[in-house]
């Protein structure tokens, strides 16, 4: 038997998914429909009644060419501190206006 190459192994392994993730969705009853190699697109509706669409896409990422291969834990790590990053902000600002707000408050009865 000759020896697939890495990308032979790489589409084995997403048609692998692709088609365990389309055959779940169709048996929840869902319609999916095989747009490119590796995306499928269902129709959905969102919660105002309008008809949209969802992609899927199924790719195996290699990595910066010449650099470190694809690590999924420290991208996972990375996108988890960047939403802690955001709630630390957004909780700032929400102080930040709360503070004003009383401040405006405050001068309003003194007026």
């Amino acid at each position: 038997m000759a020896k697939l190459t890495r990308k032979q192994l790489d589409e084995e392994i997403k048609l692998r998914f692709l088609e365990g993730v389309s055959e779940h969705l169709e048996n929840c009853g869902e319609e999916v429909l095989r747009v490119k190699s590796n995306e499928i697109a269902l129709p959905v509706v969102d919660s105002d009644g309008e008809e949209r669409w969802l992609v899927l896409t199924f790719k195996i990422p290699t990595g910066e060419r010449g650099g470190d291969p694809y690590d999924g834990y420290s991208m996972a790590e990375d996108y988890k501190m960047n939403l802690e990053k955001k709630a630390a902000k957004a909780a700032e600002k929400e102080a930040e206006a709360a503070k004003k707000k009383a401040k405006q408050e405050a001068k309003a009865k003194t007026e």
